[in-house]
């Protein structure tokens, strides 16, 4: 009996050793941030990151494709120079959730403070958010932000202990572009923005001149209205040859080596077509107008971000068309873009459709939310995970033309999570959330899923379809909005598109093609196996071609010009030599 007991005591001793050996590892990441890089309390999003390798800095290498590298994330408030703010395993992060399932290994830290300012808005909300600082609402790289050099940390199997990251870098102010011969930039006070937003809010473009504007001050001028993410100056049009002393760099997402160098040539061969005796004179601008969730507003009204569709439209435009001679009426502008600018290109079309004369939208954004890309939010319980009694099969996002898929749903919405809550994380689904949702009590989106579960809210899915999704206000307001689109449509997509967009694109296109009285009379084009964003040149590759949206649509305005313009309007005096 004795020798019995002396063997189970052993044993509970021996279990008892076991069981604290394996306890969780300790994770203990202390960040702070210097007085040097500020004095004064900082509200924003605290952002600790992690790569194992040295190719860039991590904040540079933080994305949810394949190559993607580790972040954790959380919201601080009035954060004082010298206070501590402790990363442990209790912080959500990408691709790990905790950071206590960070392999053991070598790593590079760093740690940055996305900087939010408070806003007073008119709907009588106070929020919390990111003001653009010249850069397009790109945390990485907005002026203001604090951030930290990044130094190597080994992660053991006990876990990670008595590492201290001290931001004391701020990322300097952006130098605005200077105007040149051919491209003047404006900046304008929006009063309907600033009303909204509580301060004053700015709208920006960089304008294009045609030749001989100076020679000719009795020309007026079409206006073409390039659409897309922040531009920090206007793109595509160079004056000289490319440079000779640039070293070629291979393109990965095209396969092509020296694309930086095709890019210089392209744009020099557009300011030759630009220059060409029987190229028409107008107008082309590309927008600036970043909001504080976004690189862009999506160029229409929302619940939360404000009307900026209307201050693009009735401030802006009509700005830089008495600044610089616009012709000034709708018959006149027009409107393109691809991608995020494909959407806004159709949908400024639709919801201001007297205000412009034809949309080349290329490669859009769900155009139709029963294909929000894999999604049909109005009849799917969940965003992330195909229904299936027995298995779980996660939705893809993103796939190259072949079907190879690089993320999920759920990875990306999961990674946006990490960079911000309430829809303030900058990214793709996060815009869509600020742009179509009704505003919360908070003051902030109302969210279309739970970021976590991906279980969908339809009660906000009914308010998308009824304000934003642009098949369903075609076909409900047909009767009303087709005498004033007809001829006005024009959508290219490729049918291998990375984001699956071409699903949405082929249901616009059989409601399209079914309409009456009047036909919609315009087109919808497909690329054979082309990715994203494909705008309607089965001449070209896709590398080449979205080099040259400034000058492929031209032939089409030109002869939508001519087929619509009423009676009396100025057709000559821009089409100068």
């Amino acid at each position: 009996m004795k020798k019995l007991l002396f063997s189970v005591l052993a044993g509970c001793i021996l279990l008892v050793s076991c069981e604290e050996n394996k306890k969780d590892p300790a994770i203990s990441i202390n960040v702070s941030f210097a007085n040097t890089a500020s004095e004064t309390p900082k509200d924003g999003r605290l952002l600790l990151m992690l790569s194992n390798n040295d190719e860039k800095e991590p904040r540079f290498q933080i994305n949810d494709g394949l190559n993607g590298q580790l972040i954790f994330g959380m919201n601080v408030d009035e954060m004082k120079p010298g206070d501590v703010i402790t990363f442990d395993d209790t912080v959500f992060g990408y691709p790990y959730s905790s950071l206590s399932d960070v392999p053991p290994g070598e790593y590079n830290v760093q740690a940055l403070l996305h900087v939010y300012e408070t806003f007073n808005l008119i709907t009588g909300h106070t929020v919390k958010l990111p003001m653009d600082n010249g850069e397009g609402q790109q945390w990485k790289s907005s002026p203001g932000n604090l951030y930290s050099k990044p130094f190597k940390i080994r992660v053991v199997d006990k876990g990670i202990e008595n590492v201290a990251v001290v931001m004391d870098q701020v990322i300097p102010p952006i130098e605005e572009p200077k105007d040149t011969e051919w491209i003047k930039h404006i900046k304008i006070k929006s009063e309907k923005l600033s009303e909204f937003w509580g301060r004053d809010m700015y709208l920006g473009a960089h304008v294009l001149l045609p030749k001989g504007f100076n020679e000719h001050p009795e020309a007026k001028y079409p206006l073409m209205v390039f659409h897309g993410h922040f531009p920090d100056d206007f793109g595509g049009f160079r004056t000289t040859p490319p440079d000779p002393e640039m070293k070629p760099e291979y393109s990965e997402r095209f396969n092509l080596e020296g694309y930086n160098v095709i890019q210089q040539q392209e744009a020099y061969d557009f300011y030759k077509r630009w220059n060409e005796p029987d190229f028409p004179r107008m107008i082309i601008i590309e927008i600036q107008h970043p909001t504080p969730y976004y690189d862009d507003s999506y160029a229409v009204n929302s619940a939360s971000q404000g009307p900026y569709g209307d201050a693009i439209t009735y401030e802006l435009i009509p700005y830089i068309e008495k600044e610089f001679r616009g012709l000034g009426e709708g018959w006149s502008r027009f409107l393109y873009g691809g991608s995020t600018g494909g959407w806004e290109a159709l949908a400024v079309q639709v919801k201001y459709p007297e205000e412009y004369n034809g949309c080349f939208a290329a490669c859009p954004d769900p155009i139709d939310f029963r294909a929000y890309c894999l999604t049909n939010i109005y009849e799917d319980d969940n965003a992330y995970y195909y229904d299936s009694a027995h298995k779980k099969l996660a939705v893809p996002a993103h796939r190259d033309y072949l079907g190879n898929i690089q993320s999920t749903l759920i990875q990306g919405n999961h990674l946006e999570l990490v960079l911000g809550d309430k829809s303030r994380s900058g990214q793709q689904w996060d815009i869509w959330e600020a742009t179509y949702s009704p505003q919360g009590d908070d003051g902030y989106p109302v969210r279309i899923w739970d970021k976590m579960s991906g279980d969908i809210d339809h009660t906000v899915a009914e308010y998308w379809k009824e304000n934003y999704d642009l098949r369903h206000i075609l076909e409900r307001d047909w009767d009303k909005l087709g005498d004033d689109l007809k001829g006005k449509i024009h959508i290219y997509c490729g049918d291998m598109d990375n984001y699956y967009l071409n699903n949405a694109v082929y249901l616009m296109e059989d409601f399209l093609e079914n309409t009456s009285e009047p036909y919609y009379d315009g087109e919808v084009l497909y690329g054979d196996r082309a990715e994203h964003c494909w705008n309607g040149d089965p001449e070209e590759p896709n590398a080449i071609s979205r080099l040259r949206y400034n000058s492929m649509y031209v032939p089409k305005i030109m002869k939508r010009i001519a087929e619509s313009a009423p009676t009396g309007a100025d057709l000559t005096s821009w089409r100068y030599k």
